[in-house]
Parts: C-alpha cells; sequence; structure tokens
C-alpha cells in the first residue's frame, strides 16, 4: 500500500470491527463509507492537495474521519486546531465546546461536532457527514505526499505506511489483534501506530481518553490474538523518521 487511501477500499469493507470508542464498535464498512463521505465534505469546503486540516486530537469519530477524508483528497492533518488556526489551514475542526475560542480568517472554515454551531457559517460536521455522498472517486496520492503536520515535522503516507507495517510486523498483530491507544493524536506515532497499524492488517484500533484514570497514558496497549496480557508501546519505539 503506497496510501491511506488504499486502506479505504471499496473491498475491505466488511462486518469486521475496524474503529472502537466508548461503548460503540464501528465495522470496516462503517468506518470506509463514511471516511468516503467526509472526504466529500472537505472537498466542498475546499480541502485537496497542498491543503491541511486541523483537527482536535481528541478521541473521537469525527477528528478520525476528517484525518481519513483529508488523506483521501492529497491533503495534511495537523492534530493541532489553535496551531491550525494561526497557520491559516483551510478546515477546522473542534468540539461545539469551544467553538468560541476561534474566529478564523477568511481562507479558513470553521467546523464543529459534539452539539449544534452558534454562527450560521460554521460547519456542523456530524451534520455534513451524515448527508453526505456516500461515493468516493478513485484517488492517486503519491507515497510522498504529507500525511500528518506537528510543529515543524511532516510524514508522508510513504514514511507513515512503512512505519505502521513494520510496527504490525514487530508486535505480531493480525486481524485480530485490538491495539488500545491512550496517546493524543497530536502525537504522529499514535496515529500510526494506534490507528493505521491495525487498520493495515484488519485489526481494531481502540481510542481511549489518554486522560483516564488507572491506565498507562502516552502508550499504545496492544492484544494480539488470545495473548493473555497486552504488549506496549511507547512513542519513542514507533519507527518514524524524523523530517
Amino acid at each position: 500500500m503506497d496510501a491511506v487511501a488504499d486502506l479505504l477500499a471499496r473491498d475491505r469493507r466488511s462486518d469486521r470491527p475496524a474503529l472502537a470508542i466508548g461503548d460503540r464498535e464501528r465495522s470496516y464498512h462503517e468506518l470506509i463509507t463514511n471516511a468516503y463521505k467526509a472526504g466529500n465534505v472537505l472537498r466542498f469546503h475546499g480541502v485537496g492537495e497542498g491543503r491541511t486540516v486541523a483537527a482536535a486530537p481528541v478521541p473521537d469519530l469525527p477528528p478520525v474521519l476528517a484525518f481519513l477524508g483529508a488523506a483521501q483528497l492529497g491533503a495534511a492533518t495537523r492534530f493541532d486546531p489553535e496551531a491550525g488556526s494561526e497557520a491559516g489551514d483551510r478546515l477546522l475542526l473542534v468540539p461545539a465546546a469551544e467553538q468560541a475560542a476561534y474566529d478564523p480568517d477568511a481562507g479558513s472554515k470553521l467546523a464543529v461536532f459534539g452539539a449544534e454551531a452558534d454562527d450560521p457559517e460554521t460547519i456542523d460536521w456530524e451534520e455534513s457527514v451524515w448527508s453526505e455522498n456516500p461515493a468516493f472517486p478513485p484517488t492517486d496520492i503519491d507515497p510522498g505526499t504529507p500525511l500528518l503536520v506537528a510543529g515543524e515535522r511532516t510524514v508522508s503516507h510513504g514514511d507513515a505506511l512503512a512505519a505502521a507495517s513494520e510496527v504490525a510486523d514487530l508486535r505480531g498483530l493480525d486481524a485480530d489483534s485490538r491495539v488500545v491507544l491512550r496517546a493524543s493524536l497530536a502525537e504522529p506515532g499514535a496515529v500510526v501506530a494506534g490507528l493505521l497499524a491495525p487498520l493495515l492488517v484488519d485489526g481494531c484500533a481502540v481510542l481511549v481518553d489518554p486522560a483516564a484514570d488507572g491506565e498507562a497514558r502516552g502508550e499504545f496497549a496492544v492484544a494480539a490474538g488470545d495473548a493473555p496480557e497486552p504488549t506496549r508501546i511507547a512513542p519513542e519505539d514507533v519507527p518514524l523518521s524524523a523530517d
């Protein structure tokens, strides 16, 4: 696979669990179909190759769909809306409770999730995705295209997928694996090991609030197959090159 869009091929849609958040699981069919919808919403609002989407780094479905939708368009994602606002990113996606903190310039759009928008110019993300076309045209994304932006660092599609593949191989991930992510999506290694690695092998990514009490934070707990105890991956163990 050369680009994240390859993880979202129509023939990968199935009833297998792909993403678990709280007490709700989404199948590969649900996740991929809604990623198509998210890509269409973003394209309608001017997101495309060379653009950046800034999404809140919270363990919730809307930021994940924004990331996957942007990836299909050749746009990068920055899981830092405050930095994205300063940089003039094309679209900022934040929880509705935080929308008053953002006043994007004319070149940016504000989208919110979790509740209604206060301003008619603000995009209601969940309603827009729900009502969008579930079909998405095939895309041809170069592996060197930026996928993630974090500060001064940029991670390409090719580097992210290579690192995800290495994590999957070293940890023995397969379709029965569940990777429990308790680190912020603002860390590229968290996205790679906690989301892309399980999707690469038809496993399930489990997103948990990194502030949850009583659990390891800033790590990815991997339960592979019938392993009695999960192994843990620290962020520095994710083999991402420094750009």
